[in-house]
């Protein structure tokens, strides 16, 4: 399953997608993420994934830069610690 977290306004579509199929619910994302963005919960099927947390779901363009603004340059992110490539940015 495609997850989807954030929201989209006038000046764009912000979201964090996480392919809850590929992530294995190691939560190096967590570790990785230097705003705190993630967290490890079960799913409906009772397995551990990423998700986004709930209280920056509404405000996740303004407390995370975007991996492709931001993270990208810097050695430790989500992208570059989820071994299997499960997380992604719209903007």
């Amino acid at each position: 399953m495609i997850a989807h977290y954030g929201y989209t306004d006038g000046s764009g579509e912000y979201y964090i997608i996480i392919d809850t199929d590929k992530c294995d619910g190691c939560g190096d994302c967590v570790e990785a993420c230097p705003k705190g963005v993630f967290e490890i919960a079960l799913d409906d099927y009772d397995k551990a994934v990423a998700r986004v947390r709930e209280d920056v779901i509404k405000s996740i363009h303004y407390i995370c830069l975007g991996y492709h603004r931001k993270c990208a340059d810097e050695d430790s992110n989500c992208h570059k610690a989820c071994r299997q490539d499960a997380i992604g940015h719209t903007w």
